[in-house]
C-alpha cells in the first residue's frame, strides 16, 4: 500500500474541547475504481477533492457512509469496535445504490495502517475516541439519471468528545408527525446521504421548539415509532426493553444489535416489534414506561428525559437515566476501551 507522508502536520486541538466531528487528522485512505475494478487503496495526506461540477454525486447522490471508532486503551494497544460489520453494512448500501462493493479485507487492511499512522490523534480520556468516516460516492462526470461506472471510496478520521453538548444529560426529543424520513421499500436501511437530509428539516423543527433530536414515525400510518434522526430507539416497558423492529425503513444499528446481544446475554428481556405513539403514552401515562434510550456509534447510548408528541410533553423516568440505560453505557464503553472483557469478539486490535 503507498503511504505519503504530510510534510505539514496540522496542530492538534486540546483533547479536553474535542466536541463531535470538528478537527480531521493528518491523513487519510482513498481507493478509487474504474473500469470495473477497485484500484490499489493509497494513504495521502488529508485534504480537499477536486469534484467537476457535473460529478454525478452532486446531482443523483450515489453516496454511502459508514461511522465507527477507534480507541486507545489504558496499556496502549489500539482498538476498533466491530469494524468488518461497518463495511459488510456498507456493501449492503453499496446493492441497493448500484454502486461496487468493496473488497472487505482490503478496506480493513487499509483502515488498520491508517489508524495506526494517525494513532496520536486518539484521544484517551473517558468519553473520548477516534472517529472513523469511511465514505464512497460516484465520480463520473455526467448529467443523466444512471449508475456510474467510476466511484471514490475514502476514510477520514478525527479525534472526537461526546456526540452531545451535554454528555450523559438526559435529552428532550420531539416526535415528528408531518415530515417522514424513509418508507419501506426506500433507503432507510442504509446510510446514504439523502435519509439524513430528508432528516433535517425534522431536526430543524425540533430544535426550534427546544428539542434535542426528532423522532420519526413510519411513512404509511404516521404512527409507528421508527428511530431518532442519529440513533435506533429502546424503551423499556414494564419488565421488557422494546426497540421497532427492522422492516427495511430504519437503519440496522451496529450498537442497536450490540445493546440486543448484551441485553440477552445478561438474560434481559427483549422485544423487537412495531410501538405506536399511542401505545408510549399510555405506558407513560400508567407509569410502565420505566427507561427511554438512543443508541449509535456517535452517542453509544443516551438517555431520554422527555418526550413531546404533538402538543403535549411526558416525562420518562423523572428525567434522569436509568439502571438499564446506565448499565449499557458502562457495559459497552468498557469492551470498546478495553476496561472490561470482550465476550463476543467485537473488538478488534489494530497491530
Amino acid at each position: 500500500m503507498k503511504v505519503t507522508k504530510t510534510t505539514n502536520k496540522k496542530v492538534k486541538p486540546d483533547f479536553n474541547k474535542l466536541g463531535f466531528g470538528k478537527y480531521m487528522s493528518d491523513h487519510m485512505l482513498v481507493m478509487d475504481y474504474e473500469n470495473g475494478a477497485w484500484k490499489e487503496p493509497e494513504i495521502a495526506p488529508y485534504g480537499d477533492f477536486s469534484i467537476d461540477p457535473a460529478t454525478q454525486i452532486l446531482h443523483y447522490g450515489q453516496g454511502l457512509f459508514e461511522g465507527l471508532k477507534a480507541y486507545k486503551t489504558k496499556d496502549g494497544r489500539i482498538t476498533l469496535f466491530r469494524p468488518r460489520d461497518n463495511f459488510l453494512r456498507m456493501n449492503d448500501g453499496a446493492e441497493r445504490l448500484c454502486m461496487p462493493k468493496l473488497d472487505v479485507e482490503t478496506a480493513l487492511e487499509g483502515l488498520f495502517e491508517l489508524v495506526k499512522l494517525e494513532k496520536d490523534w486518539i484521544p484517551t480520556d473517558a468519553g473520548t475516541s477516534l472517529y472513523v468516516r469511511p465514505t464512497m460516492y460516484c465520480s463520473n462526470v455526467f448529467l443523466g439519471v444512471k449508475a456510474g461506472t467510476a466511484y471514490r471510496f475514502f476514510i477520514a478520521v478525527c479525534p472526537v468528545g461526546a456526540y452531545y453538548a451535554n454528555g450523559l444529560e438526559p435529552t428532550r426529543i420531539f416526535i415528528e408527525d408531518f415530515y417522514v424520513r424513509s418508507s419501506i421499500g426506500g433507503t432507510g436501511a442504509i446510510k446514504c446521504p439523502g435519509n439524513y437530509a430528508a432528516s433535517l428539516i425534522g431536526q430543524e423543527k425540533a430544535h426550534k421548539l427546544g428539542y434535542d433530536q426528532a423522532l420519526w414515525l413510519d411513512a404509511k400510518d404516521k404512527k409507528y415509532i421508527e428511530e431518532v434522526g442519529s440513533m435506533n430507539i429502546f424503551f423499556v416497558i414494564d419488565d421488557a426493553v422494546v426497540t421497532p423492529e427492522l422492516t427495511g425503513s430504519i437503519l440496522p444499528g451496529i450498537t442497536r444489535d450490540s445493546v440486543l446481544k448484551l441485553l440477552k446475554k445478561d438474560a434481559y428481556k427483549t422485544q423487537e416489534r412495531r410501538v405506536s405513539v399511542d401505545e408510549l403514552i399510555a405506558a407513560q401515562r400508567s407509569g410502565s414506561l420505566k427507561e427511554m434510550f438512543g443508541a449509535g456509534t456517535a452517542a453509544v447510548i443516551s438517555p431520554v428525559g422527555e418526550f413531546a408528541y404533538k402538543d403535549e410533553t411526558f416525562s420518562v423516568g423523572g428525567g434522569k437515566m436509568g439502571k438499564i440505560t446506565s448499565y449499557l453505557y458502562d457495559k459497552l464503553t468498557g469492551i470498546q476501551t478495553g476496561r472490561l472483557p470482550d465476550e463476543f469478539g467485537w473488538v478488534v486490535e489494530v497491530k
